[in-house]
């Protein structure tokens, strides 16, 4: 028995051994998200050798039994999008923090099911004698597509330790370290708003509004216009107007006033239009891909024409960096008058997609930006919608696209949060 004391003080590490702890967890989901920390149950099982010697590096393993909650019913995430990390604490006859990481390996994970997360390894050098505990502790997750985001979970209750390594005094060396991966754990910029403005983000500032104008001038011009021709206006300025707008996001209703104005430029017998939104910028609370965000309204007919004008925006040519402004560009379209008469333009459905999602609001009221005298063109929008470009009119569909990746830049301006969902948050679907 004494000999058989002495092999196993000369084993490097017994055969591993695993046990599994639960314990209540809160999560933090990233700010852009604008949703709340949330408290669901974290069940982790511990791999570690049950023995080993001073001076051994051993191995230890983290895996998700359960994860806090499901992925909230918002977005589907991406295969390898996922990574975990997080800190194993351990106390006993030795106290260190290690640093546990997984893959970046999962298999797709739709909306409303159970979180796949990777498997976590840390190392940890054995310096003292006697008995060494592990215990879970922070974990974070990362969703890297198409911009970093993380949800921090801790724990909210003393955990118990999942496992035990009692180490011999063999005769190593002391004075080792925790394993060598990565410390750094990928987190959003620090200085994102707490209190994000009220208002749709918008564009460039213009002249200052002045009364919806109407069109004069006698008979002429093309395609048998009405005015605007050889020496008439060829330019009118809308009234600047306050659209209540209701949006439907990806994670919920929000209900904000938006200053916005609609000029006009003839050409020919049509007009060309261009739609400002007259409010200050907001900040970017995260990195956006150049090519991300795509604006476009529906501009509403009344009067003598009935129908709608599609107008759009271009995508943001540059990427925009976290704290720098958001912009919506103008909008622009050409509005081919159905009918004689004097035509209104008002503010109508306003589309925003970003990164596979789409957000969609509508006015509670029509507002009357500006006043056209018209002439009835061939094709015209009369009794049905205006197009420019061949694009559609009518109301904007709502819905995610289904190439989206995940999709989590959370674009809050008190009106329309351009995304939320895809930052992975551990909600539940109560608490969500």
């Amino acid at each position: 028995m004494l000999c058989g004391a002495g092999v196993l003080l000369a084993v490097a590490a017994a055969p591993a051994q695993a046990a599994e702890v639960a314990y209540k967890t809160e999560c933090i989901p990233p700010p852009i998200s604008g949703l709340p920390p949330v408290e669901g149950t974290t069940k982790v099982e511990i791999t570690a050798p049950a023995e080993a010697k001073i001076g051994d590096e051993v191995t230890i393993t983290w895996k998700f039994v359960q994860a806090a909650s499901k992925n909230p019913d918002v977005l589907d995430l991406g295969k390898d999008t996922v990574k975990p990390t997080g800190t194993l604490k351990a106390g006993g006859a030795q106290t260190a923090d290690i640093v546990m990481e997984g893959p970046r390996s999962n298999p797709p994970i739709p909306k409303n099911s159970d979180m796949k997360l990777s498997d976590m390894t840390g190392k940890l050098k054995l310096t003292a004698a006697g008995e060494v505990t592990l215990t879970p502790d922070a974990y974070n997750i990362n969703v890297n597509k198409p911009i970093s985001t993380d949800t921090k979970c801790s724990p909210k209750e003393t955990v118990q330790p999942a496992a035990t390594i009692k180490v011999w005094d063999g005769g190593g060396g002391s004075g080792g370290t925790t394993g060598g991966l990565p410390t750094v754990v990928p987190s959003l910029p620090t200085n994102l708003p707490t209190n994000l403005p009220t208002g749709l983000p918008t564009g460039a500032t213009s002249s200052s509004p002045t009364a919806s104008a109407s069109e004069t001038g006698g008979e002429g011009g093309g395609s048998g216009g009405a005015g605007g021709g050889s020496g008439g206006q060829t330019d009118f300025t809308g009234k600047e107007v306050q659209v209540p707008y209701a949006c439907k996001t990806p994670i919920g209703d929000k209900n904000a006033t938006s200053p916005v104005q609609i000029n006009a430029k003839k050409d020919g017998g049509s007009f060309d239009l261009t739609v400002q939104f007259k409010k200050s910028v907001m900040n970017s609370p995260a990195d956006i891909p150049k090519g991300s965000v795509k604006p476009s309204m529906e501009v509403v007919l009344g009067g003598a024409d009935k129908g709608t004008v599609h107008v759009e925006g271009p995508a943001n040519a540059n990427d925009i960096k976290s704290g720098d402004p958001i912009e919506i560009p103008d909008l622009t379209g050409t509005y081919k008058p159905g009918a004689s008469g004097k035509s209104t333009l008002s503010p109508g459905v306003l589309t925003i997609k970003a990164l596979g999602t789409t957000t969609t609001c509508t006015p509670a009221k029509s507002e009357v930006s500006l006043t056209l005298d018209t002439s009835e063109q061939p094709g015209g929008a009369s009794g049905g919608s205006s197009t420019s470009g061949g694009s559609s009119g009518g109301l904007a569909q709502t819905g995610a696209e289904d190439h989206g990746a995940l999709k989590a830049l959370g674009l809050v301006a008190g009106t329309v949060i351009l995304l939320g969902g895809a930052v992975f948050t551990f909600l539940p679907r109560r608490a969500r």
